[in-house]
């Protein structure tokens, strides 16, 4: 079924916390062997985020201010790069860890770049496809015979799309697919130009919603659980800078349930490293609201945040292989894809 949101439960962002039983936020910094001990010189990490620096990065900037990770003896340097970069630089080690999507990392190891996704931060999938309210368009079969934006027949988003489709009987040739390789397609939904298209939850469907126009908004979630972004690194890294890594996680996570407690927290955060986001408060903390949803879900609710659910990425891997131009190339199994190593 769609989604319709109110602006309040909605977004404005680029890319892409159920409450558990954590570490309180007045509870002393994690310590992680070695890596934790605050003595010494400290383990530097190369952080690879998003392509530009956004509220919803507002975790990794928390934990930097309230210095989670100073405390746990690690020296942090944060880098801008696009998803397949990003996993092509934490493979040869030139990034310690990166946050990148769930099915680039599928279709990375399947092409032997070794890289292993160690914890999650989008538990709920956030690429969709949206449309005006007045569109028609309500569910999957819906969109048979319409007019659909998207980027490029890659990433994400592409894999989101196949998903949808398949679920309501359809192929990518029963649509007139139009692309925005300038990730133009929200102005198209709003001209007219498209009848729907494809997008990030935390980004197209709350500007839509934010220039005055319902949006709705249809989710894979339900259909095939593709895993979302999440934390990636290296199989050497890993292995050289394990202690260094888990104290990382740790403080990240730490920083996501204090969010989730209390969102203007992390957007005070963001702001303050990001001072142009600070021009619209309201909108960035509708994003971040947003974000926040896509943190939880019911295995995070049973787990705790940044939890793996293994069983939704051998659907994953099942469903990906089955696509008529599969980005995986050589079969893989779950052990090769993830870790659980790093997590609390």
């Amino acid at each position: 079924m769609p989604i319709r949101r109110p602006l309040s439960a909605l977004i404005t962002a680029t890319l892409a916390l159920s409450a558990c039983a954590a570490t309180p936020a007045t509870a002393p910094a994690p310590t992680a062997g070695g890596a934790a001990s605050g003595a010494g010189t400290p383990d530097r990490l190369v952080v690879g985020l998003g392509y530009i620096p956004s509220v919803q990065f507002a975790q990794f900037y928390l934990a930097e201010q309230r210095g989670y990770y100073r405390d746990a003896g690690l020296d942090v340097e944060f880098q801008n790069k696009i998803d397949p970069e990003l996993v092509t630089l934490v493979g040869q080690g030139a990034v310690d860890v990166g946050i990148a999507d769930g099915t680039s990392v599928i279709a990375a190891v399947s092409q032997g770049i070794p890289v292993r996704y160690v914890a999650s931060i989008y538990s709920r999938f956030p690429s969709v496809v949206f449309a005006k309210a007045t569109s028609g368009i309500e569910t999957a079969a819906d969109l048979k015979g319409r007019k659909v934006g998207i980027p490029g027949k890659f990433g994400s988003s592409w894999v989101m799309l196949q998903a949808l489709l398949k679920s309501a009987g359809l192929t990518p040739a029963d649509l007139e697919i139009v692309l925005y390789p300038d990730f133009g397609q929200l102005v198209g939904v709003r001209q007219g130009a498209v009848d729907a298209a494809t997008g990030f939850v935390n980004n197209e469907p709350v500007q839509l919603e934010r220039s005055g126009e319902d949006a709705t908004v249809l989710r894979v979630d339900e259909i095939t659980p593709l895993p979302g972004p999440g934390l990636i690194t290296g199989e050497q890294t890993q292995r050289t800078k394990r202690e260094a890594l888990r104290a990382f996680v740790d403080g990240t996570l730490r920083a996501m349930r204090e969010i989730e407690a209390d969102p203007k927290v992390g957007l005070d955060a963001a702001v303050k490293r990001v001072p142009e986001l600070g021009q619209d408060r309201e909108g960035q903390l509708a994003v971040l609201r947003a974000t926040i949803e896509t943190w939880r879900s019911p295995h995070t609710a049973a787990n705790g945040l940044g939890a793996i659910d293994r069983d939704a990425w051998t659907k994953s891997v099942e469903f990906m292989r089955s696509l008529p131009e599969s980005p995986v190339r050589e079969p893989v199994t779950v052990d090769r894809l993830v870790s659980e190593d790093l997590l609390p």
